[in-house]
Formats: C-alpha cells, sequence, structure tokens
C-alpha cells in the first residue's frame, strides 16, 4: 500500500476570453466616454491629437462636422490595421469609430453646457479619453489613427502605448499653433499629456489576462 498522497483533483479553469456580450458593453461605454470627452473639448475650444485632432483642425477651417472628418480621417488606416492586427480589431476599431462618429453628431442635440472652465476640461476630458480607449484597448479595438499605430508597437516591439500616444499628439497639437490660440493648444497639450499619462499606468501587457 502506497503513502504517497493521491493525485488533486483538477479543477477547471474558465476561460478569461471576452463574450460578445462583454465586447458590445466595453465598446459603447468606451465610445460614449470618449464622445463625452470630445464633446467637452468642442465646447471649450480644445484639441486632441491623433486623428481625432486632424479631424478638429479640419472642422475649425472648414466648418465640415467633427463626425463627418473624424470618420473620414480614419478610412486609410483600415488596411495597415487589417494586415497587421487582425480581422477582429479592425472590424470593432470599424465599428467603434462608426458609433463615436455617430454620436458626436447627436451630443449637441442633447447635451449643451452653459459654461466650462477649460481646464477643468483638459483634466476631465483627458481622464475621460483615456478611459474610454482603455476599455476599447482591452477588448480588441481603438478609435483608430494613431490609436492602431501605438498598440501595434506596443503588442510587436513592447513600446508603450502611452508613449507612442503622447509623442504623436503632441506633434498634431504642435500644428495647431497655426489654427487656434496658443492659451487653448496649452490646454490641449494638458488633456494629451493626462490621457496619455493615465493610459501610460493603466495598459501594460501581462497585467490584464483578458482576451
Amino acid at each position: 500500500m502506497s503513502d504517497s498522497p493521491p493525485d488533486p483533483i483538477p479543477v477547471p479553469v474558465p476561460s478569461l476570453r471576452h463574450g460578445r456580450y462583454e465586447d458590445v458593453q466595453a465598446l459603447v461605454a468606451g465610445t460614449l466616454f470618449v464622445a463625452m470627452a470630445l464633446m467637452l473639448f468642442g465646447q471649450a475650444g480644445l484639441l486632441i491629437g491623433s486623428t481625432a485632432g486632424i479631424a478638429f483642425l479640419l472642422h475649425y477651417l472648414t466648418d465640415v462636422s467633427f463626425g463627418k472628418l473624424f470618420f473620414a480621417v480614419n478610412l486609410p488606416f483600415y488596411w495597415f490595421a487589417w494586415t497587421r492586427m487582425g480581422r477582429e480589431f479592425t472590424i470593432k476599431t470599424f465599428l467603434s469609430v462608426a458609433m463615436l462618429s455617430g454620436l458626436t453628431e447627436m451630443f449637441p442635440h442633447v447635451m449643451h453646457v452653459d459654461y466650462l472652465d477649460p481646464l477643468f476640461a483638459a483634466i476631465l476630458g483627458g481622464l475621460l479619453l483615456g478611459t474610454g480607449c482603455l476599455f476599447l484597448a482591452r477588448h480588441k479595438s481603438s478609435l483608430g489613427g494613431a490609436t492602431i499605430v501605438a498598440l501595434y508597437l506596443q503588442n510587436r516591439h513592447g513600446i508603450r502605448a502611452g508613449k507612442v500616444q503622447m509623442a504623436i499628439d503632441c506633434t498634431v497639437l504642435a500644428l495647431a499653433l497655426f489654427v487656434v490660440p496658443p492659451e487653448r493648444v496649452a490646454y490641449s497639450v494638458l488633456a494629451a499629456v493626462v490621457m496619455s499619462l493615465f493610459l501610460w499606468v493603466s495598459h501594460r501587457p501581462g497585467r490584464y489576462v483578458g482576451e
């Protein structure tokens, strides 16, 4: 008779992969957070980096709505996403961009802020942007443009997405000096720094194990 302990009973490990309902919830919540931030920026006359910043600049120059321009500016990036990040990421990103474009078109008809301090808008908007982008990134989505490049560099080369995003955002905002007053650009840079620092701290490869 053996005195060795019995083999442990295997415990089934639950799947960590996100379900479809979880993905839908994250994409809707993430785009709502970002749409709220962009509404604050629009009310305060601020900008943002990435393709959203380009869309804002074109909006201020042409008076074409931000939602239409944002959707159009992101179109060239889908090929890169499809070939480098995969079909699932590209489809989710396309849906997120489409939802955000629609929400920014809708928000002026359902919400209006009578007074908004630009410093408060920069800090709150930056946090809302970071939170929304984090929701999307954890469910294999993004808001297109530079975010696709930032996530690709993080996943493939280990470069923090927050660092890449900050560099791109600051470049776009530097161009804004030719379009909007320097004071507004300074507040916009603050918002970009707040968002990027939030992502830098919160979005680390390996810390979040869901797929």
